[in-house]
C-alpha cells in the first residue's frame, strides 16, 4: 500500500499516518518527493483495510499496490537509483558501464593478463568467476577462495573494482571479503535464503534473470535483497531459455524499457550469456546500449579456444578493444 501526502503535509502530520501504521503491525517507509511525500507500507501478506488511514488529517490518497514488489517499485520509489561502486557510477543519466573479464579465474597470469588489457581499452569494472554453477558435475568448477585471492591481486594491479558470484550462503562473507559486488547467477534467482543473506551483507548485489523467469519473478527476486535493508541492486538481463537453438538463450532486450517503467533499478546486459557464440556478442552489446541499458557484461579472455569455462562466447582482447572503440562512438550518440 502506498499512502500519497498532500503537498502541504506537516511533519506532524507524516509522522502520525507513520505511528497509525506500526500500531498496525506493519513497517512504513517514508519517501520523500519534490512535489509530495509518500508512505510505503510493507509487511501486510493481504489486503490492508485503509478506512482508518485515509480519515487522517494530511492524507490525500491511499493506493493498493499489487505487485509481489514493493521496494523494487517506482510506485514505491519515483527517481532512478544510482550505484555508486568506488569511482564507477551505474544507473539512469550516468556514462554506460563496460564490466569484462574471464568466464572464471583459471591462473594468475590468466587474471593479470586480461585486467590490464580490459583496463586499457577502457572497461570500468572487472568479472570474473571463482565459484562456478556448471551444468554438468565433471567440469570445472572454479578455483574457489584461491581464485578470490587472484581477483584481489588483479584489483591491486589494476584499480578495476570486482564482480564475482556466490553461489550458496555459507559462502557470502567469505566472497565479500574479497569482492566489490556480490553476484548471483540466474540459476540462483530464486534461491531466497542466499537472496537474503547478500541483502544482509552490505555490499552491491549484480542480480541475474533467471534462465525462465518473468520479469515480474525477477523483480520479485530483487525485492528479497531490499527487504533485508540493501537496496544496492543492479538487475542483469542475460537472455531467456525459449524453443530457438540457433544462440545460447534468446536476448530480451525490452527487458530494458520495461524494467526502467517499473523499477529504479539499474538494468545491465550481458550479451556474452545470452548469445553464447563470440560474433554476435559485439552487436548485440550496442543494441542493449542504444535500447537504454546501465551497462554491459562482456566475458573476454586472452585465448579463448583454451578456455576453461564459456570459451565459445569470449571475446579475444584485440575483438574486446575493437568493441570498445564502437562503444565509445555509441556513447557520444547518446550523450555520454
Amino acid at each position: 500500500m502506498l499512502i500519497v501526502m498532500h503537498r502541504n503535509a506537516t511533519s506532524k502530520q507524516i509522522s502520525a499516518v507513520i505511528t497509525a501504521v506500526e500500531k498496525m503491525g506493519l513497517q512504513a517507509s517514508s519517501i520523500p518527493g519534490s512535489e509530495r511525500t509518500a508512505i510505503g507500507v510493507l509487511g501486510n501478506k493481504g489486503y490492508v483495510d485503509d478506512l482508518s488511514i485515509r480519515d487522517l488529517s494530511g492524507v490525500k490518497d491511499v493506493i493498493h499496490v499489487s505487485k509481489p514488489y514493493k521496494m523494487v517499485s517506482r510506485d514505491f520509489h519515483p527517481r532512478p537509483t544510482i550505484i555508486k561502486i568506488g569511482q564507477v557510477e551505474i544507473g539512469e543519466g550516468k556514462s554506460p558501464v563496460v564490466i569484462a573479464g574471464p568466464c572464471a579465474v583459471e591462473s594468475e597470469h590468466q587474471i593479470i593478463r586480461t585486467a590490464r588489457a580490459v583496463k586499457s581499452a577502457g572497461a570500468e569494472m572487472l568479472r570474473g568467476g571463482a565459484f562456478k554453477p556448471r551444468t554438468g558435475p565433471y567440469t570445472f568448477q572454479g578455483l574457489k577462495e584461491e581464485g578470490l585471492k587472484l581477483l584481489a591481486m588483479a584489483k591491486k594491479e589494476t584499480g578495476l573494482p570486482i564482480v564475482s558470484e556466490v553461489m550458496a550462503s555459507e559462502n557470502v562473507a567469505l566472497v565479500a571479503g574479497y569482492v566489490d559486488v556480490l553476484q548471483i547467477g540466474a540459476r540462483n534467482m530464486q534461491n531466497f535464503d542466499l537472496l537474503r543473506e547478500v541483502g544482509r551483507a552490505g555490499k552491491p548485489v549484480f542480480l541475474k534473470r533467471g534462465l525462465s523467469a518473468t520479469i515480474e519473478e525477477f523483480l520479485a527476486a530483487a525485492e528479497y535483497i531490499l527487504a533485508e535493508g540493501n537496496s544496492q541492486v543492479i538487475l542483469c538481463e542475460r537472455g531467456i531459455r525459449t524453443y530457438e537453438t540457433a544462440t545460447r538463450n534468446t536476448l530480451d532486450l525490452s527487458v530494458v524499457p520495461i524494467i526502467k517503467e517499473l523499477s529504479h533499478l539499474p538494468i545491465v546486459v550481458d550479451p556474452s550469456h545470452a548469445t553464447g557464440k563470440r560474433s554476435l556478442v559485439p552487436p548485440m552489446a550496442k543494441a542493449a546500449l542504444v535500447a537504454g541499458a546501465h551497462g554491459v557484461m562482456i566475458e573476454v579472455h586472452p585465448d579463448p579456444e583454451k578456455a576453461l569455462s564459456d570459451g565459445p562466447q569470449s571475446l579475444t582482447i584485440p575483438g574486446f578493444e575493437k568493441l570498445m572503440e564502437e562503444i565509445r562512438q555509441i556513447k557520444k550518440f547518446l550523450g555520454h
